[in-house]
């Protein structure tokens, strides 16, 4: 599984699990996944950003490039995804 910098960037918050998954509107246990490198999403992308304070242009710092190894199947980048809604 590939790894990201979401725990390292909650961290830096001082932020506990639960308490990112209360700000972002998702289960700690998403969160867990989320954290283990586990694919996502790209709303649980979105909302994670927002709740840690990151604009979506954040996106590959904080998750790692789309279409890499262990990234999600989703073929929508997103900044598209952002762009439609």
């Amino acid at each position: 599984m590939g790894r990201n910098n979401v725990q390292r960037c909650r961290e830096a918050l001082m932020m506990s699990k639960a308490e990112l998954a209360r700000k972002a509107g998702l289960s700690t246990l998403t969160i867990d996944r989320v954290e283990a490198g586990r694919p996502c999403r790209l709303d649980t992308k979105r909302k994670i950003l927002l709740a840690l304070g990151r604009r979506i242009s954040d996106k590959d710092e904080v998750f790692g490039r789309l279409g890499s190894a262990g990234s999600s199947p989703h073929s929508a980048t997103l900044a598209e995804d952002t762009a439609r809604a």
